[in-house]
């Protein structure tokens, strides 16, 4: 007789498998319960921690006047002058506070700094939810070296199932094609265990959260 091949090994044991279905040996364990630990600080607190340990800066707010005032000093400070902006709300700010910033596209490739908006901050992991339903679209996450983004302490959620639940209830039928979450500036050790920033994205990452709370 003709022996199995591997794969018709295989297949024979999981049809056995799902003809011989044993009981479930794990009866007591509690699927619903939270696998982590529980926080010791408040959320925002708690982001703040995770973002620098993972390369990121934390730049508090008192209100939006104060971000002004901040990103303004920060711009000056760092020689910022190819700044990218295309959403409206962060637009008005960033002329109300005399920076300078271009939202035309054939200035695109030649930026340095992009600065959006986003849709959630996770406090367990320090990360950044932002999805195309933002008015800043995907690419300037992406492309620039730096990429500054603009929250409300409100935004801060503990887990990442509370910012899906979120991106739910926010976009409701008209759900975004893409959801990304940003943790920490990007990287990576894939050639040669180098660690080598701004790899897949950009290698400096600025969090600014107003306090709306």
């Amino acid at each position: 007789m003709k022996e199995s091949t591997s794969k018709e090994k295989v297949l024979k044991k999981v049809r056995n498998a799902l003809i011989n279905k044993l009981e479930n040996p794990f009866k007591d364990v509690d699927f619903t319960s939270n696998v982590f630990f529980q926080q010791k600080e408040g959320p925002e607190v708690e982001f703040a921690t995770k973002l620098v340990e993972n390369g990121g800066t934390f730049i508090y707010c008192e209100n939006e006047k104060d971000l002004g005032n901040q990103l303004a000093a920060l711009v000056s400070q760092k020689g910022w002058t190819n700044l990218y902006c295309i959403d409206k709300n962060l637009s008005g700010m960033l002329q109300n506070s005399k920076i300078h910033f271009s939202d035309s596209d054939k200035d695109f490739k030649k930026l340095n700094v992009g600065i959006t908006p986003c849709d959630f901050l996770i406090s367990r992991f320090g990360s950044i939810v932002v999805s195309s339903g933002l008015g800043s679209g995907r690419r300037i996450m992406v492309y620039p070296e730096t990429h500054l983004v603009v929250a409300k302490a409100s935004q801060v959620v503990a887990e990442l199932k509370d910012a899906l639940v979120g991106i739910k209830m926010k976009y409701q039928d008209n759900f975004p094609s893409q959801i990304t979450t940003i943790t920490g500036p990007s990287r990576t050790a894939d050639i040669e265990k180098t660690l080598v920033m701004g790899a897949h994205g950009p290698k400096n990452l600025y969090v600014f959260m107003i306090d709306d709370m």
